[in-house]
């Protein structure tokens, strides 16, 4: 069955960096687009980057423009997030999400097909 799994969370001071990954299974990985969201206590989830399954092109969501890149690498499965100049309001449950075969990122939530169980990014002031 398809698995993404997260790692790469933890507790940062504001202004500091953070690299999350995702390693997918049980999929054509290089088909998939790969994207990230995340999750606050008693918020919706957002979406905050993704990247085309043809690794041409990604999206970022404004509060994150200049200061999160998505990477994918398709010989190993994988999708990371590198995260820099983190903020307090950054703090959330991050999310790797697969969309289907060949479909391009979009950000709405009800549109990919798998997600993995997330990894808890902490940022204090």
């Amino acid at each position: 069955q398809v698995q993404l799994v997260e790692s790469g969370g933890g507790l940062v001071q504001a202004g500091g960096s953070l690299r999350l990954s995702c390693a997918a299974s049980g999929l054509t990985f290089s088909t998939y687009a790969m994207s990230w969201f995340r999750q606050a206590p008693g918020k919706e989830r957002e979406f905050v980057v993704g990247i085309n399954w043809s690794n041409s092109n990604t999206y970022h969501a404004d509060s994150v423009k200049g200061r999160f890149t998505i990477s994918r690498d398709n010989a190993k499965n994988t999708v990371a997030l590198q995260m820099s100049n983190l903020k307090p309001e950054d703090t959330a449950g991050y999310y790797c999400a697969a969309r289907r075969r060949y479909q391009s990122v979009t950000t709405s939530v009800n549109d990919y097909d798998y997600w993995g169980r997330g990894t808890q990014v902490t940022v204090s002031s």
